[in-house]
């Protein structure tokens, strides 16, 4: 099957996961489900619950077995974009084509629904630990890797340096901690917690992490290029803004082409971290041939 062909059918199962377990029963607080699923259902491509489904079959689990987590993760990701898009983080209006949360439902509604999403995925993969106590010790373990990097030493962490990082000059270490947390962390716990879920051996840990911490990077590099000479109508969001709010970013500090070229060598790195596993890594080769060549 052609990779798109396999990326579409793992969206679709992601995405049939989410709607069952996304809450939409009649109650009091029906106006934060809706909000939650405003933001989760607004076109996202679901890499990262790919990604860790794609580690799960990697090592040879059911990918099936992993989805409360993958959704989890897919939940955590969307509540921080929530939370980025507000007023007093980036300011924007869209996010992947559609208005953004706040600007649906209101500011102090978006806010609990980003906080809704972060406790709802930690209920969802709590709860399959609980109904499959015999991949405790696994599970368990996979949902600390998820939830080390969502928090202060991992996403928080890294939006925490950015917004402190705002109207100054920062050097290129600070800059590299803000992309290797903020966006690199669930890249890396995405693949690190779908191989760990399935009993990974240490050595096939490692060479998945080095793959997932090059792609994480990449990817966010990629993101700084496409803020500023992206297409708007193929981004879904306006570009520019990383300039409007004098972020830092890699283009800012190093110039356009030192990091179109960092962003291949990052790619390519990445490739050599799986290429000894041949064709058993070729969606892992293929996923890294999908981000960098994301149109400029």
């Amino acid at each position: 099957m052609e990779f798109q062909a396999i990326l579409k059918k793992k969206q679709q199962i992601i995405d049939e996961a989410l709607d069952r377990y996304l809450p939409k029963e009649k109650a009091l607080q029906n106006k934060v489900f809706d909000a939650m699923r405003y933001s989760v259902f607004a076109g996202g491509k679901r890499l990262r619950p790919i990604l860790m489904m794609a580690a799960c079959e990697f090592v040879n689990e059911e990918e099936e077995k992993i989805l409360p987590f993958a959704c989890g993760i897919e939940m955590i990701h969307t509540y921080s974009l929530i939370h980025d898009d507000l007023p007093a983080m980036d300011n924007d209006d869209y996010r992947r084509g559609k208005l953004t949360n706040h600007k649906v439902y209101g500011e102090g509604m978006a806010v609990l629904a980003g906080d809704g999403l972060l406790n709802y995925a930690y209920e969802l993969m709590m709860q399959s630990i609980l109904d499959h106590p015999h991949q405790c010790r696994n599970a368990t373990a996979a949902m600390y890797e998820i939830a080390k990097a969502a928090g202060v030493y991992g996403m928080i962490g890294g939006q925490v340096v950015d917004l402190n990082s705002e109207n100054t000059q920062v050097d290129s270490d600070t800059l590299d901690f803000i992309h290797n947390c903020k966006t690199g962390a669930l890249f890396i716990a995405a693949i690190r917690a779908g191989a760990i879920f399935s009993g990974a051996d240490p050595e096939t840990l490692k060479s998945l992490t080095s793959y997932a911490e090059n792609i994480g990077l990449g990817f966010q590099i990629t993101d700084d290029i496409l803020d500023i000479i992206g297409d708007e109508k193929k981004l879904g969001k306006k570009v520019g803004s990383d300039q409007e709010n004098q972020k830092a970013t890699y283009p800012s500090i190093h110039g356009l082409d030192y990091s179109v070229e960092r962003v291949n060598r990052l790619f390519q790195q990445g490739l050599a971290a799986i290429e000894h596993y041949g064709e058993k890594a070729q969606f892992f080769t293929d996923m890294a041939h999908y981000l960098v060549k994301r149109e400029y």
